[in-house]
């Protein structure tokens, strides 16, 4: 078995090997996906796990939210994968066949680099964290963070904004719990996998912001959680509607979670931002795997359902929680597999749906 696992934005994870387990059929099926980055780390660890288990192969591409959403429009991979749900124009480019299959909640954070004050971890709300990416809070002891902050020795040097500078299912997500928390920013800014940042430096992917605030002291940026702890760079306490300052962590996704509520025929599109609830951390997000609902190869087809099956198992659900991502909750996890009957008949049902 050959093994190459780069977690990287653009770089593609190749697995390929004999089955270990079942047919020399299974084993022969290959998969192509691309998008966000957001998730990457969980993918790369399921996509492994699973080719082990089955002998499939599953190539996926970390190349950020929009070009997934790009890829997936175009017809040149199998799936997509967003942290931002497509939006009615995208829907409408592929005819609405898209099923938007909901795989793990995660949390966005704000990583800083203030080597200055320690192991002291920084408050900050909506309007302040808005105010600094809309470049109108530029010194980090500004009145409004020296507030939230009392007793920590703030530095009076220039704030350096990092954000992505790719199409983003982060930046969504980051840009739709600032428009709920700041009219002004929904009015001049507003949400989108990309938007004209009135002030940063650019970094491409979770890596690319993550690596820019690592290296460049004074600097604040937005990432996955998994990818701070990962560099053991600090993250915030955010504060949620409720009035809490609130660690982001697997209990206070899943809180934030709760708030989610899915019809019987949901498309599972759904904001979590700024959830309610007193334990919620409020820039939480459900992400995305994008799933056509007219896939003629039968063969893919039935990959594509049985991997997603598999990963709705609490096997590959705790996996999700080894990596600080929080797993689906009970009742979604009974919904999409529901909602997974489309795809029964090796892609026949999705045709003629």
């Amino acid at each position: 078995m050959r093994l190459q696992s780069t977690i990287g934005s653009g770089l593609v994870l190749l697995f390929s090997a004999v089955a270990l387990t079942g047919s020399p059929a299974a084993a022969q099926v290959s998969l192509t996906g691309a998008g966000a980055t957001f998730p990457n780390p969980i993918y790369t660890k399921w996509f492994d796990a699973y080719n082990k288990k089955t002998g499939v192969q599953i190539n996926y591409q970390s190349i950020g939210s929009g070009g997934g959403i790009r890829q997936f429009t175009e017809g040149t991979v199998d799936f997509g994968a967003s942290d931002g749900p497509m939006n009615d124009d995208q829907m409408q480019a592929v005819g609405g066949k898209v099923l938007h299959v909901p795989t793990v909640l995660g949390a966005v954070v704000l990583t800083y680099n203030l080597p200055g004050i320690g192991n002291t971890k920084l408050k900050f709300d909506g309007p302040t964290i808005a105010g600094i990416f809309q470049g109108k809070i530029t010194k980090w002891n500004d009145q409004a963070l020296a507030a939230l902050n009392p007793g920590v020795k703030l530095p009076d040097s220039d704030i350096i904004v990092v954000h992505r500078s790719d199409g983003s299912g982060t930046s969504y997500i980051f840009t739709d719990f600032l428009s709920k928390v700041s009219p002004d920013w929904k009015q001049n800014v507003g949400k989108a996998t990309s938007v004209n940042w009135p002030t940063g430096l650019g970094g491409k992917g979770n890596e690319g912001v993550t690596q820019q605030v690592k290296q460049t002291e004074g600097s604040l940026g937005y990432v996955e959680l998994i990818y701070a702890l990962s560099n053991g760079l600090p993250y915030a306490d955010i504060k949620n509607p409720a009035g809490k300052f609130v660690e982001p962590s697997l209990a206070s996704v899943s809180a934030a979670a709760a708030s989610a509520k899915f019809e019987k025929n949901t498309d599972f599109r759904v904001s979590i931002t700024n959830a309610p609830g007193e334990a919620a951390y409020p820039i939480s997000s459900f992400t995305w795997l994008l799933i056509q609902t007219n896939i003629k190869d039968p063969a893919k087809g039935k990959a594509i359902k049985d991997f997603l099956s598999w990963m709705l198992t609490p096997e590959a659900q705790k996996m999700a929680e080894e990596l600080k991502y929080a797993p689906l909750p009970a009742p979604v996890v009974s919904l999409v597999q529901s909602r997974l009957e489309i795809l029964k008949a090796g892609g026949k049902a999705m045709a003629e749906r």
